[in-house]
C-alpha cells in the first residue's frame, strides 16, 4: 500500500519512512513543512509533499490523494508552545482525520502518547501536549475510519532492538524511535491491530508476535 506519512521529517517520522522506502510491500509519500527537506527527500528518491498542518483540511487532503493509508506522526515540538501544541497536535490531527475521510482513506495509525487515554496517568509537566493528543485520539476513536492507536512511552534514541511489549495499559517505560516506526510498519496490515490502541514500550518479544498478542 502506499503510505501517506504526516510529520516526515520528525524523528519517528524518518525511520518510518526509511522502512517504506525498503519494504517490498508498501510505497510511501512523506509530508513535509519545507522546500528544503523535499528537495532533500527527493535526491534520496522518496516522494514528497510540502504542507503545513496549520493550512486547510483540503490542502492535506490534495497532497494525500492517491494514498492507502495514513500515519500521523507529527508533534509541534517540546520547544514551543501550548497554541502550537493545539494548532499541530490537536488541530492538524483532527484535519488530517477529515483529509482520510473526505478522500475514502480508510486506514488511519495515530501516533499518540503512553497512556494518553488515561486522564490520571497523564505527566503534568507536559498536560496541554497530552490534553492535544488525547483529543486528537478521540476524535479518531469517534470517526469512521479503520485506526490503530500507538501510544509509545519516553522516546530514546538509541538503536531498536525489534523487541517490545505492546498491551492496552502497561508501567511506564521507554521505548527507541527506531523500534516504534517498526511498529507502526507492522500494524499497517496486521489486522489485530486494527480499531485497536495501545500502549508500547520496550520489551523482550518481537513486534509482530507483541501485536498478535494485544
Amino acid at each position: 500500500m502506499k503510505v501517506f506519512v504526516v510529520g516526515a521529517n520528525g524523528q519517528i517520522g524518518k525511520h518510518l519512512v526509511d522502512l517504506l522506502k525498503d519494504s517490498p510491500e508498501h510505497s510511501v509519500r512523506a509530508m513535509v513543512r519545507k522546500e528544503e527537506q523535499s528537495e532533500q527527500l527527493k535526491k534520496n528518491g522518496i516522494e514528497s509533499a510540502v504542507v503545513s498542518l496549520t493550512g486547510s483540511v483540503d490542502e492535506i487532503a490534495n497532497a494525500a490523494k492517491g494514498c492507502d493509508a495514513i500515519v500521523f506522526t507529527a508533534g509541534s515540538g517540546g520547544s514551543t508552545g501550548a497554541d502550537q501544541t493545539l494548532l499541530i497536535d490537536l488541530d492538524g490531527a483532527v484535519k488530517t482525520i477529515e483529509a482520510a475521510e473526505n478522500l475514502g482513506i480508510d486506514r488511519f495509525i495515530m501516533v499518540s502518547a503512553f497512556q494518553a487515554n488515561n486522564r490520571e496517568n497523564w505527566n503534568e509537566a507536559i498536560k496541554p501536549y497530552y490534553v492535544a493528543k488525547h483529543y486528537a485520539d478521540r476524535a479518531l476513536l469517534q470517526s469512521d475510519l479503520n485506526y490503530t492507536i500507538i501510544r509509545p512511552g519516553g522516546l530514546v534514541n538509541e538503536p531498536g532492538t525489534g523487541k517490545v511489549t505492546a498491551a492496552e495499559e502497561l508501567e511506564r517505560g521507554s521505548i527507541a524511535r527506531e523500534d516504534v516506526a517498526r511498529t507502526i510498519l507492522a500494524s499497517l496490515t496486521d489486522e489485530n491491530t486494527y480499531k485497536r490502541s495501545f500502549d508500547l514500550i520496550s520489551g523482550d518479544t518481537a513486534i509482530a508476535e507483541a501485536l498478535r498478542k494485544i
